[in-house]
């Protein structure tokens, strides 16, 4: 199982606006950049700006930020597009045998742990914001 790529593609796309902040960065240009249909750019933007990361015009105005990446943590975009809701990253199994053992008690033993884990993953998203993840770039582009 995997994280959707939503999560990733938003955080490029909020990278790359603030890198190319001299340009006018159109919905089909991210896209060049992401490798993939404006369309799934244009979708998640809109996810971006209802989060209030971002403000978007038709046409060739292209978008801008509404927030510094330092305020912006990839918690932050983790929630807006929305990859997955809180205690349900993890998905149980259902069903199980409850005349077996492991049946009758592997859900509420590994519920707790699961979450546990879900809540530590979201504990470093927290710590880590945009600007972070723009200076490790710019770094490695040297």
């Amino acid at each position: 199982m995997k994280i959707s790529s939503r999560f990733t593609v938003a955080i490029h796309i909020l990278t790359l606006i603030k890198i190319e902040k001299n340009y006018t960065l159109t919905s089909n240009q991210i896209a060049e950049s992401v490798n993939t249909n404006p369309v799934v750019i244009r979708r998640l933007m809109g996810k971006l700006k209802k989060a209030g990361f971002i403000e978007v015009s038709h046409g060739s105005a292209g978008v801008k930020l509404l927030k510094s990446l330092d305020e912006i943590t990839l918690f932050d975009v983790y929630r807006s597009v929305e990859v997955v809701e809180q205690g349900n990253l993890f998905q149980i199994h259902e069903d199980t045998n409850i005349n077996c053992t492991v049946g009758a008690n592997i859900q509420i033993v590994l519920e707790v742990i699961l979450e546990s884990a879900q809540d530590a993953m979201e504990t470093v998203l927290k710590s880590v914001t945009l600007e972070n993840i723009m200076n490790k770039i710019l770094v490695n582009n040297g």
